[in-house]
């Protein structure tokens, strides 16, 4: 029996691969690695970058980057979630051109200190994912709305503000939705929130296709980089059915 358990232990211990161990060693990895990315190959890799303040000063406003230009690499999906929210997912980023860099800024809400992820899908199907740990005081998911408190909220349901920020051959992209992003945790309020966000160049080609979910904070601020110059125009649908779009 003893040497039976030796086998069986030295064979698991073969099928661990290096970057597959959890480098925060969160009793969640396992749970959310299934549910969001499946079968596919996964591997922990320092070059996919989370930058995340470590106490969030609001727990409703918590800003976030994924970088993972690192890669050197085309990218075709980045996803992001925070692993102890109630609604984990944050995004999911489909990248259509090479023109926009595996690059995205967000601010997001934090119920409780916790792992926020982000894998990055390479074209040889393999998830490279990146870590960092979060520590909140909490509510950030349950808290009263700040939008739907402000007089007039609804006229301005949908206006976008934003520019374009030249950085030497790239261009950096920051926008602003007004949105109340409802994540239907709060009494009496159901879910209203932006499920959709698709950027097109001047000649409309669909650069990206960005799927949200309402862990995104209220009135959410996107950051993009691109390569080229040129108009762009964002189109954004919310889970209602109500239609946006601008040009930046």
């Amino acid at each position: 029996m003893s040497r039976m358990w030796c086998l069986l232990s030295l064979l698991l211990a073969c099928t661990v691969q290096a970057g597959e161990i959890d480098p925060l060693n969160s009793p969640m990895w396992e749970f959310h690695r299934q549910r969001l990315l499946g079968v596919a190959p996964v591997q922990f890799d320092e070059r996919v970058r989370v930058l995340a303040p470590p106490f969030a000063e609001d727990s409703r406003q918590v800003p976030i980057e994924i970088d993972a230009r690192d890669l050197g690499r085309p990218v075709q999906r980045m996803l992001a979630w925070a692993e102890l929210n109630p609604i984990p997912h944050i995004f999911t980023l489909h990248s259509e051109s090479e023109r926009l860099l595996p690059f995205i800024a967000v601010r997001i809400r934090v119920e409780q200190a916790t792992a926020i992820r982000a894998a990055v899908q390479t074209e040889d199907g393999v998830w490279h994912v990146g870590s960092t740990r979060v520590d909140a005081a909490g509510g950030g998911c349950t808290a009263p709305s700040v939008v739907r408190a402000q007089e007039g909220w609804e006229e301005r349901l949908g206006q976008v503000l934003g520019g374009r920020y030249p950085q030497g051959d790239l261009e950096r992209l920051r926008l602003s939705v007004a949105h109340p992003m409802d994540n239907g945790l709060v009494g009496g309020i159901p879910e209203f929130y932006l499920e959709r966000a698709e950027l097109f160049d001047q000649g409309g080609k669909r650069l990206a296709l960005l799927e949200l979910f309402p862990a995104v904070s209220e009135n959410p601020t996107l950051g993009f980089e691109l390569r080229g110059g040129g108009e762009t125009e964002l189109r954004l649908r919310d889970n209602n059915g109500n239609e946006f779009a601008a040009e930046l």
